[in-house]
């Protein structure tokens, strides 16, 4: 009864999981990232990416990650000049991004003003509209309550 378990780890997957964690070390990312990104082409959990890593395909890649560890350290020398440049344009960027931002944001006020001025408008015109309203009505009162005098009177003459 030598069955293979159905979730077992194959060597093509084996080897996606080593080159990808390599690459991450020397490009001087985690190797928790790495293991997202395997766990998405695998369809497996980082955690078991992590597992498997650290359990069984570590100890056949020693030299490897050492390797790849001197890599990034000559890599990082020589990008010096580089990050300085990387950090400038991302500077650029940002402020370029402000910028936008700042200029989104006054084209939605000024579109919020607008709006504000229409519904005061519209919002003055109902309150105008409301007062000649109150206006008759309070005239029609009046009128009503004449006629109801002048009723009375009739009444108490007659009687």
């Amino acid at each position: 009864m030598n069955e293979t378990r159905q979730d077992a780890w194959t060597n093509d997957e084996d080897i996606i999981l080593a080159e990808t964690v390599l690459r991450y070390i020397r490009e001087g990312k985690t190797q928790l990232e790495a293991f997202k990104e395997v766990s998405s082409q695998l369809s497996r959990t980082p955690a078991a990416c992590g597992f498997r890593w650290n359990a069984t395909i570590r100890k056949h890649y020693q030299e490897a990650i050492e390797q790849a560890k001197e890599e990034r350290k000559n890599g990082l020398k020589s990008d010096s000049s580089t990050a300085n440049k990387g950090e400038a344009d991302t500077i650029e960027t940002a402020i370029l991004l402000l910028e936008k931002m700042k200029a989104n944001f006054q084209t939605e006020d000024n579109v919020a003003k607008e709006k504000n001025e229409k519904l005061v408008t519209q919002l003055e015109n109902e309150n105008r509209q409301l007062r000649e309203y109150l206006k008759r009505y309070e005239e029609t009162i009046i009128q009503l309550g004449r006629i109801i005098s002048e009723v009375n009177t009739f009444r108490n003459n007659k009687i």
